[in-house]
């Protein structure tokens, strides 16, 4: 760095297209190295390399798990036009003239490389780097770091399609049964991109004694890979929540919605680092394991395969909906109030938790000594405006 203050002035590297934020395979990588030096410099050669690599490093006991893959290497003798050279190709600068070196050449095609990443225990970078030789002195080098961003184009026909699953627990306390909950859930595809709105359907029954919360969330998984082990990060991104069930009812979600955040698009072609999506459906059971149920996702490339918004994905989940496998039958008119007795009190002293129940220790009941219902009004009164995303019926 020394040697650098005093031999030159300037000595970076500029993109031709500075507004272009990433580049894909094939595109066409342009720019030029600019020098100023502050004495007369002679110079034997002046190098480009274009380099791009993944790198996974992490701590496994006391094993240090280490592993590269290279994706890109491009390398070039660069020449200044009009400028005279000697016989072994050296040419001298003088100080007051900005010299500049011109590149231009083209990235590998598409599908071989991968999209730049950054994460807690591994990368992908892209950068280009000068090497200005001198004889007889140190090497200088800069270097100019640079996006790439692989397309992923999510309108497939495999990813447009439909996806779904169900899952059940049973419940116990002291070893002794204690009912079981279940879900049903099920979204219109499973390609999205930033901004886009995931429509769920999804029915919960709790037939156990404890009052369960059902939610969903978009999760990121990570996964490294080293020196044949491998090593997973799992992310929460956004989430969801439902309305507290309590024991003998059920709740179902129609259209529910949860939005895709700013994430960067799957990572799928790297051999040593690998990001994929899930949307994750839940329920909470206080005093036991949540109830679990993944669903994949592939988040693709803003701008290519995405919808200019969420009509066409929400007009697709509405028209579903009225022959929607969670549909629930509700009644046709208000009950009839003089069917109410007096004896008003609850088979069991409990009431739902208003809480966010997801952490471990919350309270499973909260006791209530005594509950009145307030005098029945008018079935005018009554009437509720429906909504759409959810709702809670006795399970039959």
């Amino acid at each position: 760095m020394v040697a650098m203050a005093k031999k030159l002035k300037t000595f970076q590297i500029t993109l031709m297209d500075s507004n272009k934020s990433f580049y894909c395979g094939g595109d066409k990588l342009c720019g030029r190295i600019e020098v100023e030096v502050s004495e007369v410099t002679r110079v034997s050669a002046m190098k480009l390399q274009a380099l791009g690599c993944a790198k996974v490093e992490y701590a496994k006991g006391k094993q240090r798990c280490r592993q590269e893959a290279e994706y890109l290497r491009y390398e070039e003798v660069l020449q200044l036009s009009e400028q005279p050279t000697d016989s072994d190709g050296s040419v001298v600068l003088r100080p007051g003239n900005r010299y500049e070196y011109t590149f231009e050449f083209d990235l590998p095609q598409q599908g071989q490389l991968v999209s730049s990443y950054k994460g807690k225990f591994g990368y992908v970078h892209y950068y280009v780097k000068a090497l200005l030789e001198r004889p007889q002195q140190p090497t200088l080098e800069c270097k100019k770091c640079f996006e790439v961003e692989e397309p992923l184009d999510v309108n497939t026909p495999d990813l447009l399609s439909p996806t779904g699953g169900a899952k059940e627990k049973k419940v116990t306390c002291m070893f002794i049964p204690d009912g079981q909950v279940s879900l049903n859930a099920k979204i219109d595809r499973r390609g999205f991109c930033e901004g886009e709105d995931i429509f769920i359907n999804a029915k919960f029954e709790n037939t156990c004694s404890r009052i369960v919360v059902p939610k969903a969330a978009i999760i990121a998984k990570h996964t490294y890979q080293a020196n044949g082990r491998s090593k997973v990060f799992r992310q929460k991104l956004s989430s969801v929540r439902g309305n507290h069930i309590i024991s003998g009812m059920c709740d179902a979600w129609q259209g529910k919605t949860i939005r895709v955040p700013k994430i960067k698009p799957s990572m799928l072609g790297c051999n040593i680092i690998r990001v994929e999506y899930a949307l994750m459906i839940y329920v909470h059971i206080p005093g036991s394991e949540k109830l679990i149920l993944e669903l994949p996702l592939v988040i693709g490339t803003a701008g290519l395969g995405s919808r200019s918004n969420s009509v066409s994905s929400q007009e697709g989940s509405v028209s579903s909906m009225s022959q929607s496998w969670v549909s629930l039958r509700m009644p046709s008119k208000p009950p009839s109030y003089c069917d109410i007795t007096k004896d008003c009190g609850l088979d069991q002293p409990l009431t739902p938790l208003l809480d966010d129940v997801d952490c471990d220790d919350s309270p499973i009941f909260m006791n209530a000594p005594s509950f009145q219902f307030p005098s029945p009004p008018a079935n005018t009164e009554t009437e509720e405006e429906y909504k759409g995303n959810s709702r809670m019926l006795p399970v039959c």
